[in-house]
């Protein structure tokens, strides 16, 4: 259960701290929004409820493998770009979204590109007028009102642009031109509800600077409509989480996940806050630090705070909240509750009622690890859910259960594990949540071994559920983090994203490697090319995962992606990615989120695979399903530097 009692009452959100009060809007309330059409995709993940499930059946288990490329759109390079401009420089994790057969999404680093969603065909490209460019995970749509016609709303750094959905010309009476100052920057999509954009932030990794607030705006204006304190003020819900006034000027603790997801019914929306700047070193924030690493639900009419769900107290670990929850209805003792699932970098799965807050099948708070870092504050247990009971990714080692070996992978690669091994002083892992070990300087090394490591667990492609199964299915990663803390060197860039900030200790490593050295060797073949690395713990490390939502219970799991350096034998290993599946009403399951440039289908209910495509570059993006106007359904993703799209192939003739 969470720690902090309940507070009965709650009050408003004061405005931001770099807009004045009088710059804040009011919104008048519109009639709710429709609900998206069966053969549209209105939301980065579909729906505001963030399910990524489409109701189309054209495409089933019984001719999935019939499927094939309908079209194919470069999204790297503008159109006036010629053959000798910069290498690609798209977002290979966009999704687009699809309103009554035209697609949209951002490409390269300034445009938004709208096309027939049956031919690929442009039907118009926007130049954003806008002092930064856009590197959004995608787009967002507003219907319109009896005033104003249907709007694309991106992020462009810290703007918000709003472009006529028809012209792509800047929306008329929105900001200025079009574009509306935010202050902060986001890569996000903004949730629409109503009349109102809900956008995050992302203040980058410093300790002290720009707060991280959740702020809304209205799609007709641009003007701010109120703000949501992720560092709770004194006098708000959670300050007393932050002792020895570790909240003043604290950065860090936002949403920078590429979407949130809201109940519309309800009027709640759902923010997947992250952890607190610094990463690994806590002593000058001493306290559970709320709301960071939290599920938090607000008015998302008015942004007061209805409840929230930390995640982890005092985050040491990096395991900020990387996707929002999904929602789902659970059939218990006779009753629907109504409930979201959050499953993050730390792999365990929480389930959520999503009126309260409060578990659906339990939350424990167990003892943990301490540490010894100087100055450091460790927060004596964690919340581990009673059921599930496991996590969906491994989060103990055990040397001689665990450790690679020849039989697994090659003999050469195991053999570079077991140097890196010596190298380091040998790795501490006592099970979840183990603390860096504190380096002194000069002496001998000494390393932990972090699992899950930083890039999860359930990374930012989220959890996607069928509500006509009650199935979640995710991207589960036995990825690792590896070093120690360490007393910062004057000049030195430690690159955790904290290299300038205030903070006197870090975490380093044996090698000096970057922020996401892991417990990995290289694989080389046998005329000495460098193949890649891979895991030092066998396989598999990565997996496709389907959970009940009424039991709890892991219904299917499947290894996810293949190795293709390994003896054919053994390539099965699981693909390690950041991206998540959709499913659809077909029985189906599409993912690409692995290196090995596959793109496949799985029957959702059995696990099975039922089709896979190699392209040209690997799918590390959320796959999204609609229907063209020629009335044929798709499935899309962007792959690389392409956006791809699938259908099933014609008949032959007889």
């Amino acid at each position: 259960m969470r720690r902090e009692a309940a507070i009965a009452s709650t009050r408003q959100r004061i405005l931001s701290w770099f807009l004045p009060a009088a710059a804040a809007a009011t919104v008048s309330v519109a009639a709710a929004q429709a609900p998206v059409p069966p053969g549209d995709w209105w939301y980065y993940s579909r729906d505001p409820g963030g399910t990524r499930f489409s109701p189309l059946t054209e495409i089933d288990t019984g001719n999935v493998s019939a499927l094939g490329l309908a079209w194919s759109v470069p999204v790297a390079r503008s159109a006036t770009d010629d053959d000798d401009a910069a290498g690609p420089s798209g977002n290979p994790q966009v999704t687009p979204i699809v309103v009554d057969g035209t697609m949209y999404l951002p490409v390269r680093g300034h445009e938004v590109l709208a096309l027939d969603g049956a031919t690929g065909e442009e039907i118009w490209r926007s130049d954003l007028e806008a002092p930064q460019g856009s590197d959004a995970r995608g787009v967002a749509y507003w219907p319109g009102d009896e005033q104003y016609a249907a709007r694309i709303l991106v992020m462009a750094g810290p703007t918000l642009i709003a472009l006529d959905a028809a012209t792509g010309a800047p929306a008329e009476g929105f900001g200025r031109n079009g574009v509306a100052q935010v202050t902060v920057p986001w890569r996000g999509v903004p949730l629409i509800h109503n009349n109102l954009a809900v956008l995050g932030a992302y203040p980058g990794e410093m300790n002290r600077g720009m707060p991280g607030d959740t702020r809304a705006f209205d799609v007709r204006s641009g003007a701010l409509v109120w703000s949501f304190h992720t560092v709770p003020l004194p006098g708000e819900v959670g300050h007393e989480t932050w002792l020895d006034d570790g909240w003043r000027n604290r950065s860090g603790v936002n949403v920078w996940a590429y979407y949130m997801t809201a109940d519309a019914e309800r009027g709640l929306l759902y923010m997947p806050v992250s952890s607190a700047a610094g990463n690994y070193w806590g002593g000058d924030r001493h306290g559970d630090n709320l709301f960071s690493n939290s599920i938090v639900a607000v008015d998302i009419a008015t942004g007061e705070y209805r409840w929230h769900f930390q995640t982890v107290h005092h985050d040491l670990w990096d395991f900020d909240l990387p996707n929002p929850p999904v929602l789902v209805d659970i059939e218990r003792d006779g009753r629907t509750v109504p409930a979201l699932t959050s499953v993050g970098k730390t792999a365990w799965v929480f389930i959520l009622n999503r009126e309260t807050g409060e578990p659906v099948f339990g939350v424990e708070e167990r003892p943990v690890p301490i540490g010894t870092v100087p100055d450091e504050w460790y927060s004596p247990t964690q919340p581990f859910p009673v059921w599930p009971a496991e996590p969906v990714s491994r989060v103990a080692f055990d040397r001689e259960l665990d450790m690679v070996r020849p039989e697994d992978t090659t003999a050469q690669h195991a053999a570079a594990c077991e140097a890196l091994w010596e190298r380091s002083g040998g790795f501490i892992n006592v099970g979840p949540y183990t603390p860096f070990v504190f380096h002194e300087e000069g002496a001998p090394p000494r390393s932990t071994l972090q699992l899950p490591g930083a890039g999860g667990g359930v990374n930012w492609g989220g959890v996607a559920s069928d509500p006509t199964r009650g199935l979640m299915y995710m991207h589960a990663n036995d990825s690792s983090l590896v070093g120690w803390i360490e007393a910062k060197r004057p000049g030195e860039n430690y690159g955790n994203g904290t290299a300038g900030s205030t903070i006197p200790y870090d975490r380093g490593s044996v090698d000096g490697a970057g922020p996401y050295f892991s417990f990995s060797a290289p694989l080389i073949d046998e005329d000495g090319e460098r193949l890649g690395s891979l895991p030092c713990y066998r396989p598999p490390w990565s997996r496709l995962v389907a959970i009940d939502a009424n039991s709890g219970d892991v219904v299917w799991e499947t290894t996810l992606g293949i190795t293709e350096g390994l003896p054919a034998e053994r390539q099965l290993t699981g693909s390690i990615g950041s991206a998540g599946p959709s499913v659809t009403a077909g029985g189906l399951v599409f993912v690409g989120a692995t290196r090995d440039r596959r793109f496949r289908a799985f029957d959702s209910s059995t696990g099975e695979q039922l089709w896979e495509v190699v392209l040209d570059g690997s799918v590390n993006a959320n796959p999204m399903i609609y229907q063209g106007n020629d009335g044929k359904q798709y499935v899309a993703a962007v792959a690389g530097d392409t956006l791809v799209a699938f259908a099933l192939r014609p008949e032959p003739a007889p």
